[in-house]
């Protein structure tokens, strides 16, 4: 028997995933299915490729819709209130061991955006300070070897 995945997702990340898949639905469906019935009226649809593209978008819709909707079940969000300690949610500021200070949300994976100072909590960083308290040293496994971060601020 299949193993169901949890799906760790922060309040902002489940209603980001929410309203795509509304748009999916009310918006972007019927607009397919306008786009199917308007190549089908075209005729010959054995050499129709306006049909086919439609076709083709139809079910890149609809396998994007079945995606979310897994994912939406079977995610739980992260209450990071709830702790004094590090958790999916929390605002964490950091200090490396070279003195570098940097500030990271940590979020579940689906949400990780490195640009945007986001890190899953499943990254080297986000797995190492995951249930830390602050002004804690944790040493951090990455692929690039070994370093320690303090927790200097979580909110």
């Amino acid at each position: 028997m299949k193993q169901v995945e949890n799906i760790m997702l922060t309040a902002d990340g489940y209603l980001e995933l929410e309203q795509e898949l509304n748009m999916l639905k009310t918006e972007k469906r019927p607009e397919v299915i306008k786009a199917l019935k308007d190549a089908r009226a075209l005729g010959d649809l054995s050499e129709n490729s306006d049909y086919d593209a439609a076709r083709n978008e139809q079910a890149q819709l609809e396998a994007r819709i079945k995606e979310l909707e897994y994912k939406l079940e079977h995610s739980t969000i992260a209450d990071a209130t709830k702790s004094d300690s590090v958790n999916v949610g929390s605002v964490v500021t950091i200090t490396y061991d070279d003195g570098e200070v940097e500030e990271y949300r940590i979020v579940g994976s689906l949400e990780a955006d490195p640009f945007a100072n986001k890190i899953s909590n499943e990254s080297p960083i986000g797995k190492a300070i995951v249930g830390h308290k602050k002004n804690e040293t944790v040493e951090v496994n990455s692929p690039n070897g070994n370093f320690t971060v303090t927790i200097t601020n979580i909110a």
